[in-house]
């Protein structure tokens, strides 16, 4: 058959964006001190399913200390939580602890929506 279905090796005939995890298409991130980081704390439902929700949104740090300070927020609130595309979701609403909490720590924070 010449259909070319068979062939194990792939053939690209267009790729926009490597497969091979490179180091080079990798943007460098960069961490900047709490006080040069402007966050917005916002309560939301939409897209889950009628679950109220915490995001915080603006972080301009690694991946690593995200982590940590999701750690910490929930610990502080009681609840669960995920970090997802460099923003903290807390399950629930927190705005006000939140808020208050990220300013402790030296971030100028502000609550975002209604």
């Amino acid at each position: 058959m010449a259909s070319g279905k068979g062939n194990s090796d792939k053939r690209f005939v267009y790729q926009e964006f490597g497969n091979d995890n490179s180091a080079a298409l990798e943007r460098p991130t960069q961490e900047l001190p709490p006080q040069q980081q402007n966050v917005r704390v916002q309560a939301t439902r939409s897209g889950r399913k009628g679950k109220t929700v915490t995001v915080i949104t603006g972080f301009q740090v690694k991946p690593e200390t995200l982590a940590d300070l999701v750690k910490q927020l929930k610990a502080q609130c009681g609840t669960g939580g995920t970090v997802k595309d460099n923003d903290i979701e807390i399950q629930g609403d927190h705005k006000q602890k939140i808020l208050e909490i990220l300013i402790k720590l030296g971030y100028k924070a502000k609550i975002s929506g209604g």
